[in-house]
């Protein structure tokens, strides 16, 4: 399929298909035609653009996507991409568990600070 059908397909601007191509996440064939510099885009790339918007959408980042491809890349074992999103989960939460504790420090302080009797601090 050409680019305006797989955009129109996936609700993705022709831009961001040629970003996501320029970035090695996704891959076309030339068109049959001599006469032009037309892509083919195969049918698969609907799902996986799908999959891409909603990982970006997800707050994944380009190369994370590309981390995560490469991981999987000529494996079509689902084992191998649950064990990078795995990671990722565990990642994850021991950045929120970072958050939680600094969410903590911080609202600790401001409590200190408020019932601290200084001209140069408000409260």
């Amino acid at each position: 399929m050409k680019i305006g059908e797989l955009a129109t397909r996936t609700g993705l601007s022709r831009d961001t298909i040629r970003f996501y191509e320029r970035q090695g996440l996704i891959r076309s064939e030339p068109g049959q035609s001599e006469t032009n510099n037309y892509r083919d885009y195969p049918e698969t790339l609907v799902t996986h653009l799908g999959y891409l918007a909603e990982a970006r959408e997800a707050g994944l980042s380009v190369a994370e996507l590309r981390e995560l491809q490469e991981a999987t890349q000529g494996s079509c074992a689902p084992e191998d991409a649950i064990k990078v999103l795995q990671e990722r989960v565990a990642d994850l939460r021991r950045t929120i568990e970072t958050s939680e504790q600094l969410i903590t420090f911080f609202e600790t302080s401001i409590a200190r600070l408020q019932g601290a009797d200084c001209p140069n601090i408000p409260g």
